[in-house]
């Protein structure tokens, strides 16, 4: 769908200006290119080249070519002309290099074909010559028209079937000298397709008929990527192409020209882009013809895009005037590729433009492709031209300027924050508007050149009725008499509708009845002239969108107009920043006006009560503007909360929040207050705990919360915001009097609604409050259960935690090491947690501090929240303590209580289901096993990672009275062998070494023989027995298994 909307038109003046070329005869054609303009004598033989830079245009060269040029084309790369011209009745291509060598008199010029370089006799007794010269390029069909490629040089050639390109190619003939030269690499095969205009850029192509536009793009395929239908990679042969064509134009006969009178056809409207093109019915063969075609195989063509047009009669364009125009690819690179020394082939955006007499389209096609912009002309244009600043456009009297979004999109490709609160761009879909309609008289081209526009005019002598009557045939009867059935058939009677019969009498529906043959130029012409206009430099025409925009804004402060204007100004400041030829003193300027284009939308939007208001907060952010000073600008005459728009709350609101802004002086700070107080009352509790309000008077902010307290429900977090204001004026009194109103769990609700009563800053930045200070001398428990809340709910990071306990307990009240309000958090955030990787670092941490207690025993009289007896029953990553034990660390153990509970908490998690105790292993190292304390813990590990032998060893050589309980805990299911194939023999082993006199060896022993008997069989057990055993030591025990076995 087309966008029809009304075009806004700003009388700003684009145009700076303005200059005659002194030519010597009437140009027929001209170009511009290389900061030159080549005008083209009316009878297409002679050249001319003025230097555009200069003040005067004045002459560069003239040089004669070798037929009638009819088209020409300049290459910015390699800074070369290209033509095609007539002679005898034949077409021929030709390019012009070297050309400014003939700014001298009497230079030589050489003439060649292409691929073949002069060796002359002089050139064999010397060094080859700089001179200009003039390259035959053959083709196999007629050109119709040309491009080059802006990035690369490359020629591209329409054909009347297809496109042939030929590479740029610098060739070296000698140690001083090289020469221009091109290749025929590739033919486009386009069947049935004559190319009215064509254009190439960074390997997209473009070709344009009389109704239809196609866009495709030459780009290598992956490895398993198909090449798309319609295309093909294979050398075709020049005579199955023309075969093929043959039989198409046969098969289009064999319909019968009898009846072609009885049909009238109606093409319809289509747009096809990205993948959907592919389907647009138009064959794109590839025929690689170059030295480098062997490497070129893997090489497709990919379908961008497809337009097609119908004529759009109730408009009253015939035919004839619905025919597109101004074909042209665009390239844009972004700031961020300009920073290399080497001008970098692929671009950030390439933009398609075309036109219609009516109106014209704007294309992006990399990354996604969309229609950018439709220009609507308020006349019929002739031709177009698109910069990165402008649409220049002529009619046949006024040269037209439109704005362009070729910086919007280009900004949204170079920098992904754009459209994010951290900085923002106009919309490349918002309205174009024209910038201004000059009044010229007779125009018939233009062409454009950096800040340059080239305008060539001429006005006939002919009466001004004679010059616009236009020569049209009447229709045939026949066709009236069908289109009159037509509408009788459905019951419509043409002659009763004016309208209708007006409609009928119009010559659009057969193009030989209106066709008109252009005029050649007549030797009575007179009156023409070729102009260059200069346009306004950016920073004064952007000054003077500036004022035009305070015009709507004294009118009427919320106009879209305004903001229009503004973000029209805007991207032509963006555009010019992304010049790379832009001098850098001129850039330093133009970002400082930026800057404060974005400070005058960010005004803009500010004001604004509608859904663009929050876009405030981004141009404020890109405007360097501190928050001191928009509040300044957006000050009211008067303070009535009316006068505060949304956009400025917005920003003010987020700015508070994202703790990006300075710290705010005691006034500034109290107009805060004033603000949200008039516009969003509930957000002051929120606002009076922003760290850089801490200049606010307190006693002005109660004063505030009170008047909130009083107008609406109280909220725990409003309450907790009283407090701490009491707090900082010494009103203990009142502190207490708001702490006691909620009880600590819905204080912990308050804290988690508002983070910043404990702490402020982010990262490592983390600064404790003043609340938070006084809690950890009072309610310390509060103070951990509210912390650890505020990690629940991701409003803090559990780095940021352990820095503001750190900072909390770093005025020397513990001995160095973990502070013992730290280890409390980690301990209820293991209770609280469910996220693993949370967890295993929690684990790790605890462990840690666990082993360096009991190890440094330095850790006295710091009592912790919650004891091991807590977090058993609490936590299930703490398990019960194993009851061998409290054999080997009772609890009236030698060590003080603190460490007592250390040990414990310990235990408890080596005990517990969820601690990997391989992970902690290089933490034992620095815990001894000389105490009973450091055994246990060894024990425990050991145990856990099955290696049961050894504990067992450790108990009988260190406890020996805990081995018992030890083995019947552990030694069970898959552990149960080893009873007697471990425990027994070392049993045996010690109780005879130490004569029977160690009680509790023999006494385990005894216990061990127990459970032996009730596993075994009588043989297995008597197998079992030491040979120097006492027999009536052993005997009840297998008289016991004997008895066992003879019951089952």
């Amino acid at each position: 769908m087309v966008r029809r909307t009304m075009v806004h038109v700003y009388n700003s003046h684009p145009f700076a200006s303005q200059q005659i070329v002194p030519t010597e005869q009437e140009p027929g054609l001209v170009c511009c290119g290389g900061d030159a303009l080549f005008a083209v004598s009316a009878g297409g033989c002679k050249i001319e080249a003025y230097q555009l830079r200069e003040e005067g245009c004045p002459l560069i060269c003239r040089f004669a070519t070798m037929g009638a040029v009819r088209s020409v084309v300049h290459s910015r790369v390699g800074d070369y002309l290209v033509t095609i011209e007539e002679k005898n009745q034949a077409t021929y291509l030709r390019a012009y290099t070297n050309w400014r060598y003939q700014a001298a008199e009497k230079t030589r010029i050489g003439v060649r074909l292409l691929g073949h370089f002069l060796r002359s006799a002089s050139t064999l007794r010397g060094d080859p010559k700089e001179q200009m010269e003039i390259i035959e390029i053959p083709l196999f069909e007629l050109p119709q028209c040309m491009a080059c490629c802006p990035l690369t040089g490359d020629l591209l050639v329409g054909c009347s079937k297809n496109l042939v390109l030929f590479s740029l190619r610098q060739q070296t003939l000698s140690e001083h000298l090289s020469v221009l030269d091109f290749e025929r690499f590739l033919i486009l095969h386009v069947p049935s397709w004559t190319p009215s205009q064509v254009a190439l850029c960074a390997g997209y192509v473009a070709l344009q008929a009389e109704l239809e536009v196609l866009v495709v793009k030459l780009e290598h395929l992956q490895p398993n990527q198909e090449p798309q239908e319609g295309q093909g990679h294979a050398l075709i042969p020049e005579d199955m192409v023309t075969l093929a064509d043959c039989q198409d134009s046969e098969a289009k006969a064999e319909v019968g020209p009898q009846d072609v009178d009885d049909f009238i056809m109606f093409p319809r409207h289509q747009e096809m882009l990205g993948e959907q093109a592919k389907a647009c019915g138009v064959s794109v063969s590839l025929e690689w013809t170059g030295l480098e075609s062997e490497t070129r195989k893997d090489m497709g063509v990919t379908y961008v895009l497809y337009r097609r047009f119908a004529p759009d009669f109730f408009q009253g364009c015939s035919v004839e005037d619905t025919c597109l125009h101004s074909l042209q690819l665009y390239p844009m690179f972004t700031s961020q590729q300009e920073g290399g020394k080497e001008e970098p082939t692929e671009p950030a955006c390439v933009f398609c433009f075309f036109s219609l007499p009516n109106i014209g389209y704007m294309y992006s096609l990399k990354n996604a492709v969309e229609l950018i912009s439709a220009y609507q002309y308020p006349e019929k244009a002739l031709q177009a031209v698109l910069t990165a600043h402008f649409l220049h456009v002529i009619t046949k009297t006024t040269l037209q300027c439109f704005s362009v979004r070729c910086s919007a999109v280009a900004a949204r490709v170079e920098d992904p924050y754009i459209d994010t609160t951290m900085k923002a761009c106009p919309p490349y879909a918002m309205e174009v508007c024209a910038l201004r309609i000059q009044l010229f008289i007779g125009l018939k081209a233009l062409c454009q050149n950096r800040n340059h526009i080239v305008l060539l005019t001429a006005a006939d002598v002919e009466s001004k009725e004679e010059t616009e009557r236009p020569v049209r045939r009447s229709l045939e009867p026949k066709d009236f008499k069908t289109l009159t059935g037509f509408f009788q058939a459905v019951g419509i009677e043409p002659s009763s509708n004016t309208t209708l019969e007006n409609l009928l009498s119009r010559s659009f529906l057969s193009r030989k009845a209106s066709f008109v043959k252009p005029k050649e130029p007549s030797e009575k012409s007179h009156g023409w002239n070729l102009y260059v206009v200069n346009t306004m430099p950016t920073l004064t025409l952007y000054g003077e969108m500036v004022e035009y925009s305070k015009k709507y804004a004294l009118s009427d402060p919320f106009s879209l107009s305004c903001v229009h204007l503004l973000s029209e100004a805007h991207l032509l400041l963006r555009a010019s920043l992304l010049d790379p030829d832009l001098d850098p003193t001129e850039r330093s300027l133009i970002q400082q006006a930026f800057r404060e284009s974005c400070a005058q939308l960010g005004d803009c939007f500010s004001r604004l009560d509608k859904r663009d208001c929050h876009l405030a907060l981004p141009y404020y952010k890109m405007s360097g503007l501190s928050v001191t000073e928009v509040i300044e600008r957006n000050k009211p005459a008067t303070d009535s909360a009316l006068e505060y728009g949304k956009g400025f709350i917005f920003f003010l609101k987020h700015s508070l929040y994202e703790e990006s802004m300075e710290e705010l002086s005691e006034e500034t700070a109290d107009t805060v207050l004033n603000i949200f107080s008039m516009a969003e009352p509930a957000q002051l509790p929120h606002v009076v705990c922003s760290p850089f309000m801490q200049n606010a008077n307190p006693a002005f902010a109660l004063t505030h919360l009170g008047r909130l307290e009083a107008s609406s429900a109280p909220s725990v977090t409003l309450t907790l915001t009283k407090a701490a204001l009491a707090l900082r004026i010494g009103n203990m009194d009142l502190y207490k009097q708001q702490m006691d109103r909620h009880a600590e769990m819905l204080q912990v609700y308050g804290f988690i609604e508002e983070p910043k009563l404990l702490l402020q800053g982010r990262g490592k930045d983390v600064v404790p409050t003043a609340l938070a200070w006084y809690l950890r001398d009072t309610q310390d428990g509060l103070l951990v259960a509210a912390t650890v809340a505020l990690h629940e709910n991701n409003k803090v990071k559990l780095d940021e935690a352990d820095l503001f306990f750190q900072e909390l307990c770093k005025d020397g009240r513990e001995p160095k090491g973990c502070p013992q309000l730290l280890v409390d958090f980690w301990e209820s955030l293991l209770v609280a947690s469910s996220q693993d990787t949370v967890i295993q670092e929690l684990l790790f941490r605890l462990t840690s501090v666990y082993i360096d207690r009991i190890t440094h025993q330095d850790h006295l009289g710091m009592k912790s929240l919650k004891t091991a007896e807590d977090l058993i029953n609490s936590c299930s990553h703490y398990g019960v303590l194993y009851p061998w034990l409290s054999i080997l660390t009772p609890v009236q153990f030698n060590i003080t209580q603190d460490h007592q509970e250390d040990l414990q908490k310990l235990q408890s998690l080596l005990c517990g289901p969820t601690l990997d105790v391989s992970s902690i292993l290089p933490l034992l190292e620095q815990l001894s096993d000389a105490d009973d304390a450091g055994l246990s813990v060894h024990v425990l590990c050991a145990t856990k990672l099955g290696h049961h032998e050894s504990s067992i060893e450790q108990l009988l050589d260190r406890c020996p009275q805990a081995i018992i309980p030890f083995a019947n805990h552990e030694l069970q299911n898959d552990k149960m062998p080893l009873w007697w194939q471990k425990l027994f023999p070392e049993l045996c082993k010690r109780t005879r070494a130490a004569e029977g006199e160690n009680t509790v060896l023999l006494s385990a022993l005894k216990e061990t023989l127990v459970v032996v008997a009730m596993e075994l069989n009588p043989l297995e057990f008597l197998d079992l027995l030491p040979d120097d055993g006492t027999a009536h030591f052993f005997l009840p025990h297998l008289l016991e298994c004997s008895q066992r076995n003879l019951m089952i």
